[in-house]
């Protein structure tokens, strides 16, 4: 890893600094607050495991200020270590939406990074290549979509209420990414599909609980969790963060182990549906053929060698090309209530 002297240089980026206008930037905390900083030990924990997909290739952080984004720092510190083509980050401007830079720099920027060109390892002024865009910044503009085909792989936290948005243009442009989201994703009927064809999958590192996003100075502290860490950052947390990537690892195709024996008592057939309710994905039966409904917590562990997945239950879609029934809510045969949870249907490889 280099010795780099990052803060000098990222707070000299925006020269000219002012603060957007105040009824614009409050309509923007109205609209938009879903937009924080990931912590730099969560990208460490996940990135470790990808190096090789790296060597040569163009990174692209859209969603970041480079000075607060500890993506766009992890990857100018590693960038020799990790084979990098280049790096390349835009930030949005924050005189109409205060997303990224917290009300400091009103002119959305693209910054260029290509490499210690000296051989000090330090990050000099000169390095970086800093222009001011066109437009605003936003991922969707045009100016933004043109930098997008330049790059090999996305690496970012996009904002959770644009996820859908987001990753429909990363599918559309053919792009490798690893993303934050939340695990409520897979219920989305434009994101399901790419996890049941193994188009799209969950990263190795988080599996569970909630993670710590820093957020801007004059974010509100109302919810539990909330506080001010020992570096003065404001923090929160926000539950059911996993990774979303379609960078392969080895630990994905790890197969779960399966210890129990289907028993139809244990394991009783919904009223609605020809498949059995699992409560715990550690409990799926090694003997059982038919179609599961499983927690959606069981993609943590899933294997696409070891399970085919089929359908996602209850929600308003249904996978028609199967030739399965739409269901809308699960029921338990002989329990009488209904699945208060969403299932995914699997079914074991043979």
């Amino acid at each position: 890893m280099r010795r780099v002297t990052l803060m000098v240089v990222l707070l000299s980026i925006c020269a000219g600094v002012a603060m957007g206008d105040r009824q614009k930037l409050a309509k923007a905390k109205r609209d938009k607050k879903d937009e924080f900083y990931t912590q730099r030990v969560d990208i460490e924990n996940e990135l470790r495991h990808y190096k090789e997909h790296f060597k040569d290739k163009v990174v692209l952080c859209n969603c970041d200020d480079p000075r607060e984004s500890e993506f766009f720092k992890y990857f100018i510190e590693n960038f020799e270590a990790l084979g990098l083509k280049r790096l390349i980050a835009t930030c949005y401007k924050s005189q109409d939406v205060d997303l990224f830079s917290q009300g400091d720099c009103e002119r959305a920027i693209c910054q260029i990074y290509e490499g210690d060109t000296n051989g000090n390892m330090t990050l000099d002024d000169n390095e970086v290549c800093v222009r001011y865009l066109e437009g605003d910044g936003d991922f969707r503009s045009p100016e933004c979509i043109e930098i997008l085909k330049q790059a090999d792989i996305v690496v970012t936290n996009p904002p959770f209420s644009l996820f859908r948005e987001y990753v429909a243009q990363l599918v559309k442009y053919d792009k490798k990414f690893l993303i934050i989201g939340n695990v409520n994703a897979i219920t989305y009927k434009e994101f399901f599909p790419m996890i049941r064809d193994n188009k799209v999958w969950m990263g190795v590192s988080i599996h569970s609980g909630d993670r710590k996003f820093c957020v801007p100075n004059d974010y509100p502290l109302n919810a539990a969790g909330c506080g001010v860490d020992e570096n003065g950052k404001r923090f929160i947390r926000v539950k059911g963060v996993r990774w979303w990537t379609n960078l392969d690892y080895p630990q994905r195709h790890e197969t779960l182990p399966l210890y129990k024996k289907y028993s139809p008592d244990e394991f009783p057939k919904y009223d609605n549906y020809d498949a059995i309710n699992i409560d715990k994905s550690s409990d799926i039966p090694y003997d059982y053929d038919g179609i599961m409904g499983v927690p959606i917590t069981f993609l943590d562990k899933y294997c696409p060698e070891q399970f085919e997945i089929i359908d996602i239950n209850p929600h308003f879609f249904t996978l028609v090309e199967q030739g399965l029934p739409k269901v809308k809510q699960l029921t338990l045969k002989g329990v009488g209530r209904k699945d208060p949870y969403a299932r995914i249907l699997i079914r074991r490889r043979k």
